[in-house]
């Protein structure tokens, strides 16, 4: 019968024939090779009888390669695992050149392993990062089911900046070496193939809120694109979203919803995936111990994900929280990198690490915020300054999830798009939530990828995603 890793590692089948595939991690001693198929971080111990072995057979078995194995589970001779196979008979069903291949069984720089993102999965770190992304990806969909959320897939090419930031990938057929042109010598998108301008989207939110208005309860989860030119280790022009949206919900409710589903999906993975957690734990660990000590973490990777799962989230304003900010220490001697003085600041990860590590010690929901600094589709307070939006701040990485109850007044909506210069005829169907059976709803983002590098503890958002899209890079 043919099993995974996986299943041989743990259910109770010794002493049976088996059949298993996989991939040579390691070949030693003519002897034992290392066999991982993905289904584990763990690999399984497969013991050659060399002198009853073809020599041919024996020098095709080579990291990388694909193999065949037929044999007996017996339990280990050997330190380090409890059941080994010994092996009867061993089939070549890819051959790997040990010349050529890159991903030797040795360490190797996370840079070099972004140049072979084909190949990048067959190591612990990435197999366990994506094995991760899968199952969170998974608890997410899970969550929203059982809540009773219907999943919408909004569009890809939109002709909306939902989030006004004008940084968009624009979309068109048109000859790039000579398209049509206006009187005015500009490009005539009408005689494009959507006979206007249109755009990768930033976000499906404004779909999403169209469906809530009917259904009631809707999320999304797909790409987004943002063209900023930027190269940090926080960016990427593709990345996926979650965006839920629900009628009759207010701010309360919508920061309820955000606290019970993150607390969810990463219970979920504390439950699913264990032992890729203490694998990637320990590499933290490891490269913990090459950082001065003010540089390293105070929490290990699966005492964050607890800290998270298990703490209530403290709701803070935004007036308190720059309040607790202008007269904290590191802003008063100017530990800052980014000084807070005023109120009105754009609050930045630093600022809000120090609310959730330091000041208030759990996770962090700041909310009425300035309106000059949120989006225009963000509900006005009474005050007129201050929207009710909120931002969900967690150790280590700052801002988590981004959201707001949203603006349902028809008059005051259209006001803040004339302030902004955003078109009502562009946005017509949006405004029409407004004027038939308009009510209070809301919803949040949560870009997936930061919320993997928080569970995987990885440092750069290239190595949480697949194939990475980034300025001057779309290999793969």
């Amino acid at each position: 019968m043919s099993y995974t890793v996986s299943q041989l590692l743990t259910q109770d089948i010794t002493f049976q024939p088996i059949e298993i595939k996989g991939w040579v991690r390691a070949f030693r001693s003519n002897r034992f090779i290392a066999l991982n198929d993905g289904s584990t971080i763990n690999n399984i111990q497969c013991v050659v009888d060399f002198e009853n072995t073809n020599e041919a057979i024996l020098k095709r078995i080579t990291t990388g390669a694909a193999i065949h194995i037929k044999g007996e589970l017996v339990e280990s001779q050997g330190k380090g695992q409890k059941v080994e196979i010994q092996v009867s008979s061993i089939e070549i069903l890819g051959d790997s050149d040990p010349d050529e291949y890159p991903i030797q069984p040795k360490k190797h720089t996370l840079e070099f392993l972004r140049e072979n993102a084909h190949l990048r999965t067959r190591t612990n770190t990435f197999s366990a990062v994506m094995r991760l992304r899968s199952t969170l990806s998974f608890a997410i969909h899970k969550y929203f089911n059982d809540n009773g959320f219907y999943y919408m897939h909004t569009p890809i090419i939109t002709g909306s900046d939902a989030e006004g930031a004008g940084e968009m990938f624009r979309v068109s057929a048109l000859d790039p070496k000579n398209p049509p042109l206006n009187d005015d010598g500009e490009i005539n998108y009408k005689e494009d193939f959507f006979g206007k301008e249109t755009n990768l989207t930033v976000s499906g939110q404004l779909e999403a809120e169209t469906y809530a208005m009917s259904l009631g309860k809707v999320y999304t989860f797909g790409p987004t694109f943002r063209a900023e030119n930027s190269n940090t280790s926080r960016h990427l022009a593709e990345f996926w979203m979650i965006e839920p949206e629900v009628a009759f919900m207010d701010l309360a409710g919508n920061m309820d919803l955000a606290e019970d589903f993150m607390k969810s999906v990463l219970s979920y993975v504390l439950e699913h995936n264990r032992e890729d957690l203490e694998f990637l734990e320990n590499r933290l660990l490891d490269e913990e111990k090459t950082k001065p000590q003010a540089q390293r973490s105070e929490m290990n990777l699966i005492e964050k994900i607890k800290f998270v799962v298990d703490n209530n989230f403290k709701r803070v304003s935004y007036t308190e929280a720059i309040d607790i900010l202008k007269n904290c220490k590191p802003n008063k001697k100017k530990k800052f990198n980014y000084i807070i003085e005023e109120w009105g600041a754009d609050l930045q990860s630093e600022h809000e690490r120090f609310l959730v590590e330091k000041h208030f010690k759990c996770p962090v929901i700041l909310f009425d915020y300035p309106a000059d600094i949120k989006a225009f589709y963000m509900r006005l307070n009474e005050d007129g300054k201050t929207v009710r939006a909120m931002d969900i701040l967690f150790p280590g990485i700052g801002e988590m999830v981004g959201g707001s109850q949203r603006e349902e007044r028809l008059d005051v909506l259209k006001e803040k798009m004339k302030a902004l210069d955003i078109d009502e005829e562009e946005l017509s169907w949006y405004l029409d939530l407004r004027k038939y059976g308009t009510a209070v709803h809301s919803g949040f983002g949560l870009g997936f990828e930061r919320l993997v590098m928080f569970a995987t503890g990885m440092g750069n958002i290239r190595d949480v995603i697949p194939y990475p899209r980034t300025p001057q890079n779309a290999d793969f």
